[in-house]
């Protein structure tokens, strides 16, 4: 849960600067350039990696992998779905 409200925290803020970015006067356009890009490297280099990280820990990878056993798995479920209608 914590690290749930950290991630959020994180996002608020990126999306808070990207915007403030966006509201500056052209004439401070190389300070709103980076508020842009600390907001956008916030989101996709800082938010994003945590919260994959946060919400693929515990789960086995091969489930979600192509393998030969998960092809077969699914043209099973597909013969089961066809055959029930």
């Amino acid at each position: 849960m914590k690290m749930r409200l950290f991630v959020l925290l994180i996002v608020i803020c990126s999306f808070s600067s990207i915007i403030y970015g966006f509201t500056l006067e052209e004439d401070q356009a190389a300070v709103a350039h980076k508020y842009i890009g600390g907001g956008t490297i916030g989101l996709f280099l800082v938010a994003m990696p945590l919260f994959l990280y946060h919400e693929s820990k515990g789960k086995n990878m091969k489930d979600y992998m192509l393998t030969k056993e998960n092809i077969d798995k699914m043209q099973e479920n597909e013969r089961k779905k066809t055959e029930n209608q």
